[in-house]
């Protein structure tokens, strides 16, 4: 008998965290990219729970100390550079190409493939087709959506499920300890460190450095910078390159005008602790990301379904897009196991537990980052939570352990969750 074949559409780590998963149980698993090149140069610094970790082992892979740099304590630092609130809180940090280049490594070559631009999906009671710009068409039992904010699969399905913009973007960078300055290199590359000016707020901690170096001393450091910019007027600006071409509401880095990039650096002189002004000024490629929210209703659709960020969204601030998209792909493998071969009713409860999940990670989110979201309003219209950030309460709860999150405590994080019923 055949092994039940399943489509992944989108090869970045959601899409290789199902197709792994799924290959775990019995799958024949295909991944299909857009995008011709390796995406392993892609993405920056992102912060580990243990549920990730477990999943990587889950699928067989060794997680080790190596995979990311242990920090102890985060402090918050006031303009001057001085420390004011510090608090221990253990995590590993890490780098987006470190979690992503095992879990591609772990699937057949054959099983990936780039160059993939989905045109259309059809299925029915039997079986589903993808069917590519290419003209190629293939089928299987199952089509997985991972591909991402911008999902072509969730458009074809739930258009009105659109991005929304969240009033702020990050300014992001990775920084090498070459020639950064001894106070830069104590806090920034050796703790989580924050700086909360008004209307503000920057993150800066280690990561793996060069050819994935953990070593003191040999470790880089990536900030990301929470800025308020208006959708109407400054982001088009922000996004137009010098020869006048306006990239809709992000631009590739390189294509990042000088201009801009000069403001914002002095921006950062200006509104920062030395040490993480430095950091700014040293980026060699910074970039920056707008921030969104998606919420989906519905992320099953017969024999499709979204995973990752192509079912939800939520903004950095709890820090658990990869481990989502990781528990995603438990969720489903675990419910297709426990329905004994009907896809339905596996994929109905698939459905089920990730929205639940989904919803109160977006929610959250979207409370962490209200402060940020404000500061485009009048200030008089502005509440008191509006008006001033505690860094006390965001050293506690900026990309906090799931198990610390108040709104889904007493719950399980994997497949088996307990949710109210549908």
């Amino acid at each position: 008998m055949n092994a039940p074949r399943a489509l992944v559409i989108g090869g970045s780590l959601g899409g290789l965290f199902a197709a792994n998963m799924l290959r775990a149980i019995g799958w024949e698993t295909f991944v299909f990219e857009r995008v011709d090149d390796d995406l392993a140069g892609r993405g920056a610094g992102i912060g580990t729970h243990h549920e990730m970790l477990d999943v990587m082992r889950r699928l067989g892979l060794t997680v080790d100390a190596s995979i990311g740099v242990g920090v102890h304590t985060r402090v918050c630092l006031d303009r001057s550079g001085r420390i004011t609130h510090e608090i221990p809180m253990p995590q590993l940090m890490t780098t987006w190409a470190r979690v992503y280049r095992p879990l591609k490594q772990l699937l057949p070559q054959d099983c990936y493939r780039t160059g993939k631009v989905l045109d259309r999906i059809e299925q029915d009671s039997g079986q589903v087709a993808a069917i590519f710009a290419d003209g190629t068409r293939v089928g299987g039992d199952l089509l997985i959506g991972a591909d991402g904010i911008r999902s072509s699969v969730r458009a074809h399905f739930a258009p009105d499920a659109e991005p929304e913009y969240a009033g702020y973007i990050a300014w992001r960078g990775v920084v090498e300890p070459d020639g950064v300055s001894a106070a830069t290199r104590a806090v920034a590359f050796e703790k989580y460190t924050m700086c909360l000016p008004d209307g503000e707020m920057m993150l800066a901690y280690p990561v793996p450095g060069r050819d994935d170096d953990i070593r003191p001393g040999h470790c880089s450091c990536n900030f990301v910078w929470y800025h308020p910019v208006d959708e109407r007027e400054t982001l088009p600006e922000l996004c137009t390159d010098a020869a006048g071409c306006q990239h809709g509401l992000s631009i590739a880095p390189p294509l990042i005008r000088p201009e801009v990039l000069e403001a914002m650096r002095a921006d950062a002189r200006a509104r920062f602790a030395p040490q993480l002004a430095e950091l700014v000024e040293r980026a060699e490629q910074p970039f920056f990301q707008p921030i969104f929210d998606v919420e989906s209703a519905q992320i099953v659709f017969g024999r499709v379904a979204l995973l990752g960020d192509a079912a939800f969204v939520a903004r950095p601030h709890v820090g658990i897009g990869v481990t989502k998209a990781a528990l995603d792909a438990v969720s489903l493998a675990d419910a297709i196991v426990a329905a004994g071969g009907d896809l339905g009713a596996a994929l109905a409860r698939y459905d089920r537990e990730r929205r639940w999940f989904g919803t109160r990670v977006v929610a959250r989110a979207r409370r962490l980052g209200a402060y940020l979201q404000a500061q485009l309003k009048p200030r008089e219209q502005r509440n008191a939570a509006e008006l001033h950030q505690d860094p006390a309460v965001v050293l506690r709860e900026i990309g906090v352990p799931l198990a610390d999150i108040q709104e889904l405590s007493g719950r399980s994080w994997g497949g088996n969750a307990t949710t109210p019923a549908s």
